[in-house]
Order: C-alpha cells, then sequence, then structure tokens
C-alpha cells in the first residue's frame, strides 16, 4: 500500500481577504468558550497572514512581542489585544445573547 503525503494545514495561508479574517476571528470567539489564550492565537493567525513585521509596527510592538503575546501560550493584556485588533483593520463589537 503506497503511502499518502500529507502536509501540515496553515489557516494563514487561507485568510487571504478582511472579511475571511473577521469571520475566522468571529468564529474563534464563539468556540473559545472564554479561553482567552485560544483568541490569542487566533489573532495570531491573522496577523500571520497580514505579515507579522507590518501588523507589528502598525500596534506599536516590537515584532518579537508581537510573536509572544499570539503564541497562545501566555494571554497579553487587554490594551494589547486592541492594539493588534485595531492594527488588524477589525473591530469587536457586543451584541446582546
Amino acid at each position: 500500500m503506497p503511502k499518502t503525503a500529507t502536509s501540515r494545514y496553515d489557516v494563514a495561508e487561507h485568510l487571504r481577504t478582511p472579511e475571511e479574517m473577521a469571520a475566522y476571528l468571529e468564529a474563534c470567539i464563539e468556540e473559545a468558550d472564554g479561553d482567552a489564550a485560544f483568541i490569542a492565537k487566533c489573532l495570531g493567525d491573522i496577523a500571520r497572514a497580514k505579515g507579522m513585521s507590518q501588523v507589528a509596527r502598525d500596534a506599536g510592538l516590537s515584532r518579537e512581542s508581537l510573536y509572544k503575546a499570539l503564541s497562545g501560550e501566555r494571554i497579553p493584556g487587554f490594551d494589547t489585544i486592541l492594539k493588534i485588533v485595531a492594527a488588524l483593520g477589525l473591530k469587536l463589537h457586543a451584541e446582546v445573547r
């Protein structure tokens, strides 16, 4: 039986438009169930799709700080999240449940 070749899936390669990025973030927020590190990781996926260097500049952060904040291994401060969301060209909003 021949072996099947596989490759690692990277969602950042599939986030091409601002609408796709916004839909992805919305889906992540719905699935996160309160896990802030998961949402930070999703923001990291979007930032990689847009280009980490540009997002870091637009957010006023170093590239290294941006990678650390969005690694999913830590929970960045809300002020950092707001800077990153703005740098991504997205905005957060609230709805009544």
